[in-house]
């Protein structure tokens, strides 16, 4: 596969973090031809542990195809880090005030000049208790809509068994593998030239989740559950919960003083 121009400071960072992923995990790399050679496109990652990022840009990496990440704004402000972050073209994620949607508009650049930008659809590291994938987020579904790029999905597991899911210490030993398994564009022609409600983003991005855990359950060997863990429905039932033992407190408290 060709190589595309990398940059200074991706190769800086290359140099600096493939030595201690080299030492410390396997890998077991699968699916680079389906990474686009040319053209812009996305990737769809997901994601079970705050390592999982590095292992799979190792892998990104060495496809000649380098990512452009979403991340928090905070990080590009000063620092090193900060240098880095503008450096490599990583696109800032304004949450929550007035320039929340630039992070899309310079997703669709990016596409658009025929980058590479990586998308993890569910927002955050999997709450589901096997560490399948969650329900999405819409905004890759909303970026491959809008500019009709190939979607790639990209499977991942190993990363979390040296640093599983909000754990603080890794586990080093034994040496563990990265799994990487990168599957064929999501096919999404159905729902092109279509008004972008949020009904049908939502529907394409149960695709695009459907297509990711595909290739998890290649990767590991077994069937995912039927229903992806619902990180909203589950606060919803855990509200549910809080409030009716906070009920039944107080319905005791109340017939204590009665007596």
């Amino acid at each position: 596969m060709p190589r595309r121009k990398i940059g200074f400071w991706y190769r800086l960072a290359a140099v600096i973090a493939k030595p201690p992923l080299v030492v410390l995990i396997k890998r077991d790399w699968r699916g680079m031809e389906h990474i686009p050679a040319q053209g812009g496109f996305i990737t769809v990652v997901n994601h079970n542990s705050h390592v999982d990022p590095f292992a799979y840009a190792h892998f990104q990496y060495n496809t000649g195809r380098v990512p452009r990440f979403l991340a928090k704004s905070g990080l590009f402000k000063k620092g090193f880090v900060g240098a880095f972050m503008r450096g490599t073209g990583q696109i800032p994620v304004y949450r929550e005030t007035t320039d929340a949607l630039s992070a899309f508009r310079a997703a669709i650049d990016a596409v658009n000049r025929g980058e590479c930008v990586a998308f993890y659809p569910e927002g955050t590291i999997t709450r589901d208790p096997d560490q399948w994938p969650m329900t999405g987020k819409t905004g890759a579904a909303r970026v491959a809509l809008q500019t009709k790029c190939p979607v790639i999905p990209v499977a991942q597991w190993g990363a979390n068994e040296l640093l599983p899911p909000y754990a603080k210490k890794p586990d080093l030993l034994p040496r563990k593998t990265s799994r990487v398994l990168a599957g064929p564009p999501v096919d999404l022609e159905r729902f092109y030239d279509k008004e972008m409600t949020p009904e049908l983003l939502k529907e394409a991005t149960e695709v695009i989740m459907a297509a990711i855990t595909r290739q998890l359950e290649e990767l590991r060997g077994e069937k995912a559950p039927a229903t992806p863990y619902d990180p909203r429905k589950e606060r919803i039932e855990q509200r549910r919960r809080s409030q009716a033992q906070n009920g039944r407190q107080a319905e005791t408290g109340h017939e204590e003083k009665s007596k």
